[in-house]
C-alpha cells in the first residue's frame, strides 16, 4: 500500500506525554497493543496493516500525535449535530460570514459518482435554520475540475430542494420559499490552481452582474485549502477564532494542539470527545481500516486523474501546435506567393537588361565605327591642311616674284 506524504504536522512529538498531560484518558501505546493482543480479530486486523500504519495508528491513538480529525468517522462524531449541534453551527458561521444554525442533517442522495465519492473524507449536507442547505466535503486529494464538479452537485441539491418544496407546498408553492445552498469543500491536499495564491486559504465564489443588478442567485462555493492553511501557519501563532478551526482540522503536532487547547479551551472538549472514543479499540481500529481500505485506491484514481488532466493539457497543446502550423504554412505559402511573384519581376527586368546590353552593345559598334570614320576624316583634313599650307607657300612666294618684278 503506498503511502500519502507527510507534511509537518504529522511529525512525532520530541515529548510524547505531552496531550497526556491535558487529556488523562490517553492511553499509553502499551496498553494499546495489550488490548489489541487479547482480541484475536483485532490482533488479525492489526497484523494485516503495514508497519507505517501500525505507527501511525499507535501514534493517534496514544497521544505521541493528534487524531487526524478530518477522518470521516472521527468528524461525524466530533460535529455530530444531535449531540453537539454548536460545534458545526460555529465553524459555519465563520466560513460563511453570517449566522448558520445547523438544524438538522439531511440524507445525502448524491449523484456523485463512486470513484469520486472514494476521494472524500467525509460528504454531509445539513439544513440550517433559516431553510438554508450547506453540503460539507473532505476531500483528502483534490481531483480535477473541482469547479466544474461542486456546481454540479450544487445544482443536485438545489433540485432536490426545489422538488420537495414544491411538492409539500402544492398550489402555494413560491420560489421564494428556495433558500441558498452553500458548498464547503475542505481540501487535505488541493489541487495545482490553489497553489498559485499560496496567502489565501479561503476562496468564496458567488454569482454576481456586471451591471451591479441584484438577484438572488441561491448558489455560493468555498473552497478550503487545508494544506496551504498549514503552510501559511508553519511560524505564526492562532489569533483568531477561525484560524482555531481550522488548526483544529489541519494539525496533528501535539505542540500546535497544547497552544490550541490554551488559547482556545473551547476545544479541549472536542479532544476529550476523541480520546474518550479512543477507549473503545475496536472502534476507532474500524474506522481507521475503512480509511486505509480507500488510501490504494484513491491515489490509483488521483493518478489517473492527473494523467487525464495531463492528456487533456497535451491534446490542448497539440491542437495549439496545429494551428500555429496551419498559420505557417499559410504564411510560408503567401511568402512562396510573393517570391514567385519577384522570381518573375526578376526575369523580366533581366530581360530587358539583355535587351538593353545588345543595344548598347550595337551603339558601342556604331560609335565604333563613326570614330573610325572621324579619324579618317581628320586625316584627311590633315593632308588638306597640308596641301593649304603648300599653296599659301607658293602664294607667298608668287606674291614675292610679283612684288619683285614690279620693283
Amino acid at each position: 500500500m503506498k503511502q500519502f506524504s507527510k507534511h509537518p504536522n504529522d511529525l512525532p512529538a520530541a515529548n510524547p506525554l505531552l496531550l497526556a498531560k491535558y487529556f488523562p484518558k490517553i492511553r499509553s501505546r502499551q496498553e494499546i497493543l495489550q488490548d489489541i493482543s487479547s482480541q484475536p480479530i483485532l490482533n488479525e486486523i492489526f497484523s494485516a496493516w503495514e508497519p507505517f500504519y501500525q505507527e501511525d495508528f499507535l501514534d493517534s491513538c496514544s497521544g505521541n500525535k493528534g487524531m487526524t480529525v478530518l477522518y470521516d468517522g472521527i468528524f461525524k462524531e466530533i460535529f455530530n449535530p444531535e449531540h453537539s449541534p454548536q460545534r458545526l453551527s460555529q465553524l459555519l458561521s465563520l466560513i460563511l460570514d453570517r449566522k448558520a444554525a445547523v438544524k438538522a442533517v439531511l440524507p445525502n442522495d448524491s449523484v456523485r459518482l463512486g470513484a469520486e465519492s472514494s476521494l472524500l473524507y467525509t460528504d454531509i449536507i445539513v439544513e440550517l435554520e433559516d431553510g438554508s442547505l450547506a453540503n460539507i466535503e473532505i476531500q483528502k486529494i483534490g481531483y480535477a475540475f473541482p469547479g466544474e464538479r461542486c456546481a454540479c452537485y450544487s445544482a443536485d441539491h438545489l433540485l432536490r430542494q426545489y422538488k420537495r418544496v414544491r411538492g409539500s407546498s402544492g398550489k402555494n408553492f413560491n420560489y421564494r420559499d428556495i433558500k441558498r445552498v452553500y458548498t464547503l469543500v475542505f481540501f487535505e491536499k488541493s489541487p495545482v490552481p490553489f497553489h498559485q495564491f499560496p496567502n489565501n486559504w479561503i476562496h468564496k465564489f458567488s454569482q454576481a452582474s456586471d451591471t451591479g443588478l441584484m438577484m438572488e442567485l441561491l448558489q455560493e462555493y468555498f473552497f478550503i485549502p487545508l494544506d496551504i492553511f498549514r503552510k501559511t501557519m508553519e511560524n505564526k501563532t492562532i489569533d483568531t477564532v477561525l484560524e482555531a478551526w481550522l488548526a483544529f482540522l489541519s494539525f496533528t503536532s501535539p505542540s500546535r494542539i497544547e497552544e490550541l487547547i490554551t488559547r482556545y479551551p473551547q476545544f479541549i472538549a472536542m479532544y476529550q470527545d476523541i480520546y474518550e472514543l479512543c477507549l473503545n479499540t475496536e472502534k476507532v481500529m474500524t474506522m481507521y481500516s475503512k480509511e486505509l481500505e480507500q488510501l490504494d485506491r484513491n491515489t490509483v484514481l488521483y493518478m489517473i486523474d492527473e494523467l487525464q488532466e495531463q492528456i487533456d493539457s497535451k491534446k490542448q497543446e497539440l491542437n495549439d501546435m496545429r494551428q500555429e502550423l496551419s498559420q505557417t504554412n499559410d504564411e510560408l505559402f503567401h511568402v512562396n506567393q510573393e517570391l514567385s511573384h519577384v522570381n518573375q519581376e526578376l526575369s523580366q527586368t533581366s530581360d530587358e537588361l539583355s535587351h538593353a546590353n545588345a543595344k548598347l552593345s550595337q551603339t558601342s559598334d556604331e560609335l565604333s565605327h563613326a570614330n573610325a570614320k572621324l579619324s579618317q576624316t581628320s586625316d584627311e583634313l590633315s593632308h588638306a591642311n597640308a596641301k593649304l599650307s603648300q599653296k599659301d607657300q607658293e602664294i607667298a612666294a608668287l606674291k614675292a616674284q610679283l612684288a619683285a618684278y614690279r620693283n
